[in-house]
């Protein structure tokens, strides 16, 4: 009984700490990606991109595969979400209802907005598939 009441204690702290640390918990407001700051995107595989903003770096998650993304102009559209839009315009912070897509193309859901340091970023770019710039997005607002 005593190692079946273990078992069960071990089993709730590891989801409690999962659920307070793992993906899917949004970035403080102050650390999101600023749509508007954009300096180049690229896309690493379907489910996973990179953001940089200045000296800021970002992995964002999707929810499922989105094979299109990155393709046509502009290739990488970052929406925020209702809420998100009513508060902080055009942060994406990995909350819930937040999505990227490409030109006439449907939205992908993003699941979690992770900030990384330059070796982890340059590191993931060099496998990217595709590539671009703030320069082809269309202003913000």
């Amino acid at each position: 009984m005593k190692r079946l009441s273990f078992l069960l204690l071990l089993v709730a702290t590891s989801s409690a700490a999962l659920a307070a640390n793992g993906p899917g918990k949004a970035l403080p407001y102050a650390q999101c990606i600023q749509t508007d700051k954009i300096n180049e995107w690229h896309v690493v595989d379907a489910h996973t991109a990179l953001v940089r903003t200045g000296p800021y770096r970002y992995v964002v998650h999707l929810k499922a595969d989105c094979p299109r993304l990155g393709i046509g102009v502009p290739g990488f559209l970052l929406e925020a979400s209702e809420s998100g839009k009513s508060v902080g315009g055009g942060r994406i912070c990995g909350d819930l209802g937040e999505s990227v897509s490409a030109r006439e193309q449907p939205p992908c859901a993003i699941s979690s907005v992770e900030m990384v340091d330059k070796a982890r970023f340059e590191q993931m770019r060099e496998h990217a598939a595709r590539h671009g710039s703030g320069a082809e997005l269309p202003p913000a607002g």
